[in-house]
């Protein structure tokens, strides 16, 4: 399966954040998305998913036309930077919600056995992002948006997604962002960087320093 995004236009008020946006992603390969902080990394997979509106967008899957929502498709499964699980919802039933297998979880990550009868809103904010993009992953949706999967996570748990993301790119798309970009060097088949409203495809690590996203040195 191909996606792609292209002619990506937004603007808030008068001032343009994304402009002639073009990103392929592919199943078999992670697509990672670099930029600075505002750069607009986000704002594109809101647009992706259907959650922000654009001025302009085309978005395919195989050569064709999507033109409802992504949201509204069984096509995506979207990590967005806020908690998606309700507070009050128990975490076992969090998995049957999303038809995610507990047992499979525990088998990985053994601590988290006391719990399964818990609310998400009793674990820390670490514990519930890894939930959460643990359940995005092994969801049964064909594209996988992930954004700052990494964030508060602990290295041991980074280390467990990035195994866990290697996985499951084999059949599915999975296109990521976030800040910590070393991770995102180290996962992704493919990058994008988005500077000054564009995005270019990456061929050499060391374009990263002749765009100035990188000072010399930062990727030894």
């Amino acid at each position: 399966m191909i996606f792609e995004i292209d002619n990506v236009e937004l603007y808030f008020k008068e001032k343009r954040i994304l402009n002639g946006i073009y990103l392929k992603a592919e199943t078999g390969k992670v697509t990672g998305i670099l930029g600075s902080n505002g750069c607009g990394k986000s704002c594109l997979l809101n647009i992706a998913f259907g959650n922000l509106r654009s001025k302009y967008k085309l978005i395919s899957v195989d050569g064709k036309p999507i033109l409802k929502s992504l949201y509204k498709t069984k096509l995506v499964g979207y990590l967005p930077q806020y908690n998606f699980i309700p507070n009050s919802i128990k975490i076992k039933n969090a998995f049957k919600l999303f038809n995610v297998s507990w047992h499979d979880f525990i088998t990985i990550f053994e601590t988290f056995q006391i719990f399964k009868n818990s609310k998400i809103n009793k674990l820390s904010g670490g514990e519930r992002r890894l939930i959460e993009t643990y359940i995005i992953l092994k969801s049964d949706k064909k594209i996988i948006f992930l954004d700052e999967p990494f964030s508060h996570l602990a290295p041991l748990y980074i280390e467990s997604i990035k195994t866990l993301i290697s996985e499951e790119k084999e059949h599915k798309i999975i296109i990521i962002t976030d800040h910590m970009y070393r991770h995102i060097i180290d996962i992704s088949n493919n990058i994008y960087l988005i500077k000054n409203g564009n995005t270019k495809l990456i061929n050499d690590l060391k374009e990263l320093e002749d765009y100035k996203y990188l000072t010399t040195g930062n990727l030894d």
